[in-house]
């Protein structure tokens, strides 16, 4: 045996022939990655069938666990009290590298893999957000990486988060504050799109609650005095912060649904229930703008007669670029290249394409790399707590016909096919290959965690927006 020392580590080479020498080439993970996509697009295509949505998620989160359970992952789930999260991690010692994989679809989206508006599943949910293409990119990038710390000898911790309910259920603010990630050094994660870029980028925060008015119901029409109108107390609620519109920052985002406005005209409503949004790329604004909202609610259940309950139903903080991951990631994803479609894939862009009146971005943009540049998203994310505790790195793939907005049956569709796995492909390898050249670049790790903590300030102190509220386990139900 030959001895070689590599800094801390002594790795042993046998010199015969039936032997495997220890590769510590980071370009061997990718070949570990192509090894798992087989299984990749056979777990994302189970997940896109049971679309289950968050916190509901038993099928999905089983079969993540499942597949790393068999490939020698630790898995811990029911982590912080939620039935479908769990922590599955290889390896020990320092670095540890935490990626995150989601895998909870939307109500009412449900959507075959057809260019055209079919619906398979009446009512049904659907993965309009590609979670399903997430979770299992994100699996299988973990257990590359896991192959590839055996065969080097290197050491470090992978630590694959299943994170339920990005959806409206801020399942990672619970994890956060469970103190998943206080061991973790970096965060990785991705989210399908319709283009490929890594650019910084930050979303809104997020602030949502339930309000939900009571009254006395009575007949409407003949003894619509003696009632008060719950219903009454919601539209005058929605009527004030309509009104607050023209005096909010214009970055400022609220919107609503009525989920309960009474049962029958002929009743006065004795239960009606309005759901918000408060949404600014500042954390401070959403909490000034959310009790400005609970005021209005409060003032319209004074004005009517009525009483109302007020339920946080979840809290996000805004994404905290890293700009030294970033700037990471995009080399990598340049070196990568973009996604190329064959023939009968150019075919269903061109036909869902015509769905998409007023798309900006061209057929054949998914081949490229978007410039690098800061980017301000108006959406919201779970990701953004964790990315004020520990340094964290996005991207996105192109894993939708370009010109698709989430949230939309388009994504579905093209989520349940090949464009969907070539874009959740490009993700595997692009989260495999980052956390090599962590692994193996421990100055990286230490500058994003200076730039860290340069970002959150001298007097930062995380406290969730969503308050000490357990996690809303039904509020999908």
């Amino acid at each position: 045996m030959t001895i070689v020392e590599r800094g801390c580590l002594v790795l042993l080479f046998s010199l015969c022939s039936n032997c495997v020498i220890a590769d510590a080439n980071p370009q061997r993970v990718i070949e570990l990655v192509e090894g798992q996509r087989d299984r990749s697009v056979a777990i994302a295509d189970q997940l896109w069938q049971l679309a289950e949505m968050g916190y509901l998620e038993t099928q999905s989160s089983q079969s993540l666990q499942d597949y790393l359970g068999e490939n020698e992952f630790d898995v811990v789930n029911q982590v912080a009290d939620i039935p479908t999260a769990f922590v599955a991690t290889y390896g020990s010692g320092a670095p540890t590298i935490a990626i995150l994989a989601e895998f909870d679809a939307l109500p009412g989206l449900n959507q075959g893999p057809v260019p055209v508006r079919q619906v398979t599943k009446e009512g049904g949910a659907g993965h309009a957000c590609g979670h399903h293409l997430f979770g299992a990119a994100s699996s299988t990038a973990a257990v590359a990486l896991a192959k590839w710390l055996e065969e080097s000898g290197t050491q470090g911790t992978i630590k694959l988060v299943g994170t339920p309910a990005e959806e409206g259920g801020s399942g990672k603010v619970y994890l956060a504050r469970a103190g998943v990630f206080n061991d973790v050094d970096v965060v990785l994660h991705w989210h399908p799109g319709d283009s490929n870029s890594a650019s910084p980028a930050s979303s809104t925060a997020n602030k949502s609650g339930r309000f939900t008015f009571h009254g006395k119901a009575a007949h409407a029409a003949s003894a619509p005095h003696r009632g008060r109108s719950a219903l009454d107390g919601v539209e005058a609620m929605n009527y004030m912060v309509n009104l607050m519109r023209e005096h909010v920052p214009q970055n400022s985002r609220l919107h609503y649904v009525i989920t309960d406005g009474g049962d029958a005209p002929n009743i006065v409503p004795e239960r009606a229930q309005v759901y918000y949004y408060v949404r600014h790329p500042d954390k401070d604004q959403v909490v000034t703008l959310f009790e400005r909202v609970t005021n209005a609610a409060n003032a319209a259940a004074l004005g009517t007669g009525t009483e109302v309950d007020i339920e946080v139903m979840h809290g996000n903080y805004p994404v905290l670029p890293n700009y030294t991951l970033s700037r990471l990631a995009y080399d990598n994803l340049v070196q990568l290249g973009g996604v190329s479609y064959n023939a009968e894939e150019q075919t269903f862009a061109e036909n869902i394409r015509q769905s998409l009146p007023g798309a900006t971005k061209e057929l054949g943009s998914q081949t490229q790399i978007q410039p690098f540049k800061f980017r301000q998203g108006m959406g919201s994310t779970d990701v953004g707590d964790v990315s004020w505790l520990v340094p964290t790195v996005g991207f996105r793939t192109a894993t939708w016909v370009p010109g698709t907005p989430a949230h939309s049956w388009q994504a579905v569709a093209a989520g349940g096919t090949s464009i969907g796995h070539k874009g959740m492909h490009l993700a595997t390898k692009l989260l495999a290959k980052t956390a090599v050249d962590l692994l193996q670049n421990p100055a990286t790790i230490e500058a994003a965690a200076d730039e860290l903590k340069r970002a959150q300030g001298e007097d930062f102190k995380y406290s969730a927006l969503l308050g000490d509220r357990q996690p809303p386990l039904d509020y999908r139900r």
